[in-house]
C-alpha cells in the first residue's frame, strides 16, 4: 500500500540532499546546450534506474565504505571540473547554435548516459537505500525519491535554458568547473578526514 507519508519525507530528504548536487550542474549545462524535453527524458530514465537499483538493494549500499565512497565522488567531480575546463568554447557555441540537429536518441542517451555514471553511488542514491532498508515500503520509498530527482533534473535543465538568455556559455561553464571543484575538494577532505 502506498504511503504518501512516506512519500513525502523521501521526497523532501532527496530534494534537498539532491538540490546542490551536480545533477543540476548537469541538467543545467545540458539543458543550454540542447532541447530541455529530451534532455529530460534521458535524465528521468537513468533516475529511475538508480532509484530501482537502491530500492532493490535496500541497505546493502550502506555497508559500502563511506571514505571509499566519498573519495570515489571526489575523483569524479574532479574530472568533471577537467572536461569543463578543457573544453573548447568554439564547439560550445556550435553546438548551441543548432539543437535541433540533434536527435532525440542521441540527446537523451547522452543525458542517460550522464546521470547513470556521474550518481552511481551517490549520497542521495545511498539514502534512498537506507529510507526504503528503514521504512521498508519500497514503492512509496521509490516514487517520493524519483519525483524528487525528477524535479531538482527539471529544475536544472529549465533554469539553463532561462539562464542562457542573460549569460553566456562560457561563464556558465567557468562557474559549473569552479562548483565541480569545490564539491572535489569537499569529497576528498570528508574521504581523508573520516
Amino acid at each position: 500500500m502506498l504511503s504518501l507519508t512516506i512519500m513525502a519525507i523521501t521526497f523532501g530528504v532527496v530534494f534537498l540532499a539532491e538540490l546542490p548536487d551536480k545533477t543540476a550542474l548537469a541538467g543545467l549545462m545540458l539543458g543550454t546546450r540542447y532541447r530541455a524535453s529530451y534532455v529530460f527524458a534521458g535524465v528521468a530514465a537513468a533516475f529511475a534506474v538508480h532509484v530501482a537499483l537502491a530500492v532493490a538493494a535496500g541497505s546493502v549500499l550502506t555497508l559500502l565504505p563511506q571514505r571509499l565512497v566519498q573519495a570515489l565522488v571526489g575523483v569524479l567531480f574532479l574530472a568533471g571540473a577537467a572536461v569543463l575546463l578543457l573544453k573548447k568554447a568554439d564547439e560550445d557555441e556550435e553546438n548551441i547554435k543548432a539543437p535541433a540537429d540533434q536527435s532525440f536518441w542521441k540527446v537523451s542517451g547522452a543525458g542517460f548516459m550522464l546521470i547513470l555514471v556521474a550518481e552511481f553511488g551517490d549520497l542521495t542514491q545511498i539514502m534512498t537505500a537506507n529510507l526504503a532498508a528503514r521504512y521498508d515500503d519500497p514503492l512509496s520509498v521509490g516514487l517520493g525519491a524519483v519525483l524528487a530527482l525528477w524535479a531538482v533534473a527539471g529544475i536544472g535543465i529549465l533554469g539553463g535554458r532561462t539562464l542562457m538568455k542573460y549569460v553566456p556559455l562560457r561563464l556558465i561553464t567557468r562557474v559549473a568547473a569552479c562548483l565541480m571543484l569545490a564539491l572535489a575538494g569537499f569529497s576528498l577532505y570528508e574521504a581523508l578526514a573520516a
